[in-house]
C-alpha cells in the first residue's frame, strides 16, 4: 500500500506546476492547461484523504466525479471561447486582448 504522504507529494507538484503556469504564462492555452493541473492537484488530495482516513458516509469518489464534470465543461467552454478570439483577434495572449475593454 502507498503511504499518504506519496499521494500528497505529488498533488503538491501538481499544484505548484499550476500556480506557476497561472503566474508566468500569458498564452491562453498555457493558462487553461494551468487551470486543469490545480484541479487535479486538489482531486488527487481529496481522493487521497477519503482514502486514507476514512470517514463512515462521507466518500470522495463522488465529490471527485462531480469535480472532473465541472472541469470538462469548462474546459471545452473556455476552449470554445480562445478559438473565437483567436479567429476574431489573431492572437491568443491575454495582454494582447486588453485592447478590447472598449
Amino acid at each position: 500500500m502507498i503511504p499518504l504522504i506519496y499521494y500528497l507529494i505529488v498533488a503538491l507538484i501538481l499544484f505548484g506546476i499550476g500556480i506557476y503556469g497561472l503566474s508566468v504564462k500569458r498564452n491562453a492555452m498555457r493558462l487553461l492547461f494551468s487551470i486543469e493541473m490545480l484541479m487535479n492537484g486538489a482531486n488527487l488530495n481529496i481522493l487521497a484523504f477519503a482514502r486514507y482516513l476514512y470517514v463512515p458516509g462521507i466518500q470522495g469518489q463522488p465529490i471527485i466525479l462531480f469535480s472532473i464534470t465541472i472541469a470538462a465543461v469548462e474546459a471545452a467552454v473556455a476552449l470554445a471561447i480562445v478559438i473565437v478570439v483567436s479567429r476574431t483577434c489573431e492572437t491568443v495572449d491575454f495582454h494582447e486582448l486588453k485592447r478590447l475593454k472598449g
